[in-house]
């Protein structure tokens, strides 16, 4: 499987990332630079790869997780607990400006890739290294995994309802964190083409744990000042009131929020119909709405069950209230907001084509390349080829185990 050449005006174009990855985290880093026109190679080992790939085989006999996170890229298959495996990883990494790892901890420095070794041996490296926890403090030994992770953070406790905590459904931890390493990797890339000292982004480490840490900040403010925990309130939000999920007369359910007291004001008396309400001095400001939260889901819940969906939405888009249908995920899919905007494209796997998102992100001018999922070690020979392994190497190492994948169809001489 040849790389898929990026547009001329790919931001990455020129930048060559290995990756030692596994699971979603640093494939959905790697993925977000891909996406930009990086190229990305993957290293895998010859026993079955990344374990992301054998989840489950819902999509044409493949895994979800690993098509979602994996397109655009290259993959080697390679033993790097072999003395021959590891010098093809050191000439890769001769070649490449980025170096992103998620394995396990300590993995990266029992083969020799220490943040001090990698800024020794290649000075202009950007390396990123994700884990669980940090490298140091009393749980910087342990595995996690994205629910690990979000019940040591405290994230668990503020998702669904009181007395049944629940785990976010998409892996919040894993896509932020792999998020915040690319931004990170972004940095130390212009950093060293600016001329700065080297070594500046040989030692960059990022993990779960501090990730989702982060993404609690407002829990953790409110808990620090007020000395409470907040209850978790399923769809709705203990900051402000009214906001949550409604059933509709006809059997949907509509979610209604609003920010700010002047939303509040338009939403009792233009959308309600209850300037009692508007007038209520409970009910004046946010804090004295969430005090009273109950109240005003009642009159809330009372005004939707005698309403329509659509009926609701047109009331409220025209009162300038948010609002927003409740979707499952098979709705989604055929989500005008994103058929009409082309939001999906083809790309290729080893089964076949499959739909999959355009990135986020909307760069004028430039239109991402959406590359192939690889299959396990599609690129080992031509990449080995590409760094100077002869046709004669190429079969030792494989007749010993040391790569797998295709066999070569054509490589140097």
């Amino acid at each position: 499987m040849a790389p898929v050449d990026p547009p001329a005006a790919a931001p990455l174009a020129g930048i060559t990332v290995i990756a030692l990855e596994q699971a979603v985290s640093a494939p959905m880093c790697t993925r977000a630079l891909a996406d930009f026109g990086a190229r990305v190679i993957k290293v895998e080992h010859p026993a079955g790869g990344d374990f992301a790939r054998h989840y489950d085989d819902v999509v044409l006999g493949q895994a979800a997780h690993f098509v979602w996170v994996n397109r655009g890229k290259e993959s080697i298959a390679l033993d790097l607990k072999t003395t021959a495996g590891l010098d093809v990883l050191h000439r890769l990494l001769s070649r490449a400006d980025v170096l992103v790892s998620n394995l396990a901890p300590g993995a990266t420095a029992r083969l020799g890739l220490s943040p001090a070794a990698l800024a020794e041996r290649y000075p202009s490296l950007v390396a990123m290294e994700i884990d669980g926890f940090g490298r140091d403090g009393p749980l910087s030994h342990k595995r996690a995994y994205d629910l690990l992770v979000q019940a040591e953070a405290g994230v668990c406790a503020v998702t669904g309802t009181a007395g049944q905590p629940a785990k976010p459904g998409p892996p919040v931890a894993d896509v932020t964190t792999g998020l915040y390493a690319a931004l990170a990797i972004m940095m130390g890339l212009y950093r060293r083409d600016a001329g700065a000292e080297a070594g500046i982004g040989a030692d960059m480490g990022i993990s779960l744990f501090d990730t989702m840490a982060e993404m609690m900040g407002y829990h953790l403010t409110y808990a620090r000042h007020a000395g409470v925990d907040q209850i978790p309130l399923g769809m709705s939000s203990p900051a402000v009131a009214p906001y949550g999920a409604y059933p509709t007369a006809d059997g949907h359910t509509v979610v209604l929020g609003t920010t700010n007291d002047r939303e509040w004001q338009r939403l009792a008396t233009t959308v309600l119909q209850r300037p009692d309400l508007a007038a209520d001095n409970r009910f004046r400001t946010n804090p004295g709405r969430t005090a009273h939260r109950a109240e005003l889901d009642a009159a809330i819940t009372t005004w939707c069950a005698g309403h329509d969906l659509v009926e609701i939405q047109q009331i409220a888009d025209s009162a300038g209230i948010g609002n927003a249908r409740y979707n499952r995920p098979s709705e989604v899919l055929a989500h005008p907001q994103l058929e009409q905007r082309g939001r999906w494209r083809e790309i290729d796997t080893p089964a076949g084509p499959i739909t999959s998102l355009l990135p986020p992100a909307v760069v004028t001018g430039y239109d991402p390349p959406m590359g192939p999922v690889p299959a396990l070690g599609a690129d080992t020979d031509r990449i080995l080829g590409e760094i100077g392994c002869t046709a004669t190497e190429i079969d030792q190492m494989r007749a010993t185990a040391v790569i797998g994948g295709q066999v070569r169809t054509e490589v140097g001489t």
